[in-house]
């Protein structure tokens, strides 16, 4: 399988609906979630912030994911967006199938 989940952080709703449409529409991603209130504790430049975030829940291709971090990094208006990967390793083959065969670009 190389289907894989990405999540991506944003400071507002819009942000997320644009990144997910952005992904979506070229077929970079094939299906984005957005999760809204998520509260985020981190550490950022000498101190510990405590922020309200959208999360984006991203289902693409192992082939697609240089595509989904460049274009999210390229919409982003964080410094250092979240960006990270994890592999689907099981669940429904017919759905992963789909996610494969819809994320790979135009």
């Amino acid at each position: 399988m190389s289907a894989v989940v990405v999540f991506c952080t944003t400071g507002s709703k819009e942000e997320a609906e644009s990144i997910a449409a952005d992904l979506v529409k070229s077929k970079t991603a094939a299906c984005c979630n957005i999760l809204s209130g998520i509260n985020s504790i981190y550490f950022w430049e000498g101190e510990v912030c405590n922020d309200s975030e959208y999360l984006l829940i991203i289902k693409t291709s192992q082939d697609a994911l240089e595509m989904v971090t460049r274009r999210i990094g390229e919409l982003h208006s964080y410094d250092l967006p979240e960006i990270i990967a994890m592999p689907i390793i099981g669940g429904s083959d017919e759905y992963i199938k789909w996610v494969e065969n819809n994320s790979g670009g135009e």
